[in-house]
């Protein structure tokens, strides 16, 4: 993969852009109010609530900025299908040691979520799953010791 590029799956894109609506719109109105209102309280150099929504509208820009970038560099990925996995394929494991079964969903590295079992093709895990088929064991070098985990299904 490019590393220019921002990979990502369709949802991940739809993610993004209706961030950045949000970001750009709503919020955006939202922190110029907080800012009016505090500004109004008149002396800016003690005024905790001016001072709080500047931090808040700096964070806010760096973020727009940042999904703006994300979105010209983006090279949007389709799952490679059932056969083989790559980026945007749900992926069934087995964890031989603890006897259980895992779903994840290799994503680039921008839409990553571990709580939401999205894993980045980068990862560890990532990087081992690309190119398995169906029936192919897959060794994790973890902080724990080895991880082994055998390829179920490939959901697509």
């Amino acid at each position: 993969m490019e590393g220019n590029e921002t990979i990502l799956t369709p949802e991940g894109l739809a993610k993004i852009e209706e961030e950045l609506e949000e970001l750009k719109g709503p919020r955006r109105k939202e922190l110029a109010e907080r800012l009016k209102t505090a500004i109004s309280y008149g002396d800016l150099k003690e005024n905790s609530e001016y001072h709080s929504a500047k931090d808040d509208q700096a964070f806010m820009e760096t973020r727009i900025l940042t999904l703006e970038r994300m979105l010209r560099t983006a090279k949007v990925v389709e799952s490679t299908g059932k056969e083989v996995v790559g980026v945007g394929s749900v992926v069934v494991l087995h964890d031989i040691e603890f006897d259980e079964k895992i779903e994840y969903t290799l994503v680039g590295p921008a839409e990553a979520n571990v709580a939401d079992n999205r894993i980045s093709y980068e990862s560890p895990l990532g990087k081992e799953l690309r190119g398995k088929k169906v029936g192919d064991k897959v060794s994790v070098n973890a902080p724990v010791g080895v991880i082994e985990y055998k390829l179920l299904e490939i959901k697509g």
